[in-house]
């Protein structure tokens, strides 16, 4: 019961690691006029803080999979298991804060956007994964 806890603490920390990028390029307009910034500083900040969340991310769910994970081939259930939980989150989110004025809308390309980065990120998370796993296989070997 434990490891199946731990699985999907590290499944929703993928969702909302690929969940606050999203939102972030989708609500630029929205960011924008509420805080009186213009439109190129809002994209800089997300910009910045999207590759500042990637790389700790990243790290952190490394560290994560070896610890807790323990290189069980039930990791890979992380591919399918983080979908739920980034739609949970959009939905909550979109219930939470809806889009009130007609020019807070993205642009239509920042769907597509969104489309390649959800399209490519389980290949993200299968990489994470194998590196997590090999990692575990090395520490074994020389123990």
């Amino acid at each position: 019961m434990k490891y199946f806890f731990k699985l999907n603490v590290v499944s929703i920390i993928y969702a909302f690691m690929v969940f606050v990028p999203i939102e972030l390029m989708v609500n630029v307009y929205r960011i924008s006029r509420l805080t009186n910034w213009t439109i190129n500083t809002v994209n800089i900040l997300t910009s910045v803080t999207i590759i500042v969340e990637i790389i700790a991310g990243t790290i952190l769910l490394y560290f994560l999979i070896r610890k807790w994970l323990d290189g069980r081939k039930a990791n890979f259930w992380t591919v399918i298991l983080w979908v739920p939980y980034f739609v949970l989150l959009v939905y909550v989110f979109a219930s939470l804060f809806p889009v009130t004025y007609g020019g807070d809308y993205p642009n239509p390309v920042t769907g597509l956007l969104a489309i390649g980065g959800l399209a490519v990120y389980p290949f993200y998370i299968l990489i994470l994964n194998f590196v997590g796993m090999a990692s575990d296989d090395q520490r074994t070997r020389t123990a």
